[in-house]
């Protein structure tokens, strides 16, 4: 299993944030290297450059650090798995496996729906 630089970069700030203790941080680090961890690289940032490109076209934008996550994915060809569909679900090119709902869009007022 892999993990992006940035996912790990959020991990470790989540630890600080919360003052965690050394048994914590010790078995975070632990499980931390369970994991490839996907490093920078230019094809990275031509793959985030195009994709913010594209959603936002689409006006659909996407917090940085979820579309830099996605990049790391769809330069690598490999699938996202996320319960934040949500946060992952509109960005061209990404391969998304996520257990969470699709939500449906609301109706506009006054839109038959059929049963």
């Amino acid at each position: 299993m892999a993990i992006a630089f940035v996912t790990v970069g959020e991990l470790l700030f989540g630890a600080a944030k919360r003052n965690w203790g050394k048994a914590k941080l010790d078995a975070q680090e632990a499980q931390l290297k369970s994991f490839v961890v996907i490093p920078f690289d230019v094809e990275i940032c031509r793959t985030y450059a195009r994709l913010r490109v594209a959603i936002e076209a689409k006006g659909n934008p996407c917090a940085d650090n979820d579309l830099w996550i996605a990049a790391c994915a769809v330069r690598h060809s490999i699938p996202l798995i996320s319960h934040n569909r949500a946060h992952f679900e509109r960005i061209p090119e990404l391969h998304l496996i996520s257990e969470a709902p699709i939500k449906q869009p609301l109706l506009e007022m006054g839109e038959a729906t059929t049963s």
